[in-house]
């Protein structure tokens, strides 16, 4: 992109990143000159390369604007400031992080347009999303969202809060930090500097009289069994952990010291997801399958699978958007007696299958062979069918191999 040489630049290059519907932009000092990447659809792409001697004006017009100190280099730095693009208020996190060869700058995009989502244009699939609906509308009980960091468990949580808020009900969130404002919600933001933790804040707002509660990340043992008290006294609790699978939550939650029948008692689900890629529509092709990708869909004859050739409207990746892969974990009384109990994962995992579990592994089978993504973005995320198939249970009942 063309760039101008004037004190522009910075809202330029943000507005640049808007406009390609990105989450962050990275400025970063090289040896010679300034590389500015834009992350768009969880992975970073160069927006353009910057002389060197733009580099000192383009980083403190963006401490200006988001509040910083320009004088400090010294030490990491934070800041906020908006931005109206096209009618609309664009919220902007920033943060510097002083490295050997300058500051590297990063703005986070908090477009409320592009990051509040409804439950159905998740990408969830027409069984998860009625039994999580179910879930969610219980009276009481902990439901948990796993998952690693970017995999879009507060995205699922919004939208999760937004279907359930309405006149009648308490809704309370303490987050870290406070992604996007819910009108309606009653919203806390975590300040560690003022003494403002997790656990300080579910203690206070527990006694501000709430309906449901949405702790942001339950991080350790006090959180932890907070949460899962007032999951047993009344409150219906939401909350993330970071865990590679639905069942891994359960063994997150007793190493942190969590009492076994106290855990079976309050858990209601764990939803675990992963953010893959959608092919773009307007690129969108069929190719035969090599045989290593036959491999992974356990399929011993060629298929016809879909990929994006590439194109303008998705910057030549032939990718648009993103959508989730899932795994839903329902509990019910069994399963809460096999909890209470000490079972393994084989035994959890056999008894959710009759519930409707099925893997993220078949999940991620399902949406490839429908022509929405591709096997390469199933082994970005680090989504395989070893760990299933080394249990000797598929957890793949409802996938229906097309060719």
């Amino acid at each position: 992109m063309e760039v101008m040489n004037n004190g522009k630049l910075a809202q330029q290059l943000v507005e640049e990143a808007i406009k390609n519907k990105a989450s962050d932009v990275h400025v970063e000092p090289l040896a010679k000159e300034v590389r500015v990447r834009m992350r768009i659809d969880g992975l970073l792409q160069e927006l353009c390369r910057l002389p060197w001697s733009s580099y000192a004006t383009l980083v403190s017009q963006l401490k200006v604007l988001s509040g910083m100190d320009i004088a400090e280099k010294r030490v990491p730095q934070d800041g906020r400031w908006q931005l109206n693009v096209e009618g609309r208020t664009i919220d902007l996190r920033l943060s510097t992080l002083p490295t050997i060869r300058g500051e590297k700058v990063v703005v986070r995009i908090l477009d409320r347009e592009q990051g509040l989502r409804r439950l159905e244009d998740l990408g969830m699939s027409t069984a998860n999303l009625r039994i999580y609906r179910q879930m969610a509308s219980a009276a009481h009980g902990l439901l948990l969202l796993t998952g690693p960091t970017g995999s879009g468990k507060t995205t699922s949580l919004y939208a999760t809060l937004q279907e359930l808020e309405r006149e009648g009900l308490n809704l309370v969130t303490v987050e870290d930090p406070v992604e996007f404002k819910l009108e309606g919600i009653n919203q806390v933001a975590v300040n560690r500097r003022a003494g403002l933790d997790f656990a300080t804040g579910l203690r206070a707002l527990v006694r501000q009289d709430p309906d449901i509660i949405m702790i942001g990340e339950i991080r350790d043992q006090e959180t932890a069994a907070m949460a899962v008290q007032a999951a047993l006294t009344g409150h219906l609790v939401f909350s993330t952990l970071h865990t590679n699978s639905a069942v891994g939550a359960v063994a997150r939650l007793l190493d942190m010291g969590v009492e076994p029948f106290l855990l079976a008692a309050a858990l209601r689900g764990v939803l675990a997801q992963r953010l893959v890629r959608r092919l773009c529509p307007h690129c969108v092709e069929s190719y035969g399958s090599t045989l290593q990708e036959q491999q992974f869909l356990a399929q011993n004859k060629p298929l016809r699978l879909a990929r994006g050739r590439g194109c303008e409207r998705c910057r030549g990746t032939g990718y648009a958007g993103r959508m989730a892969v899932q795994e839903l974990l329902p509990v019910d009384e069994y399963m809460s007696g096999l909890i209470s109990a000490g079972a393994g994962k084989a035994a959890l995992l056999s008894h959710g299958a009759s519930l409707g579990w099925r893997s993220l592994y078949a999940d991620g089978i399902e949406k490839v062979l429908a022509g929405k993504t591709t096997v390469s973005e199933l082994w970005r995320v680090g989504i395989s069918g070893e760990e299933i198939a080394t249990m000797g249970h598929g957890g793949g009942e409802g996938v229906r191999y097309v060719h």
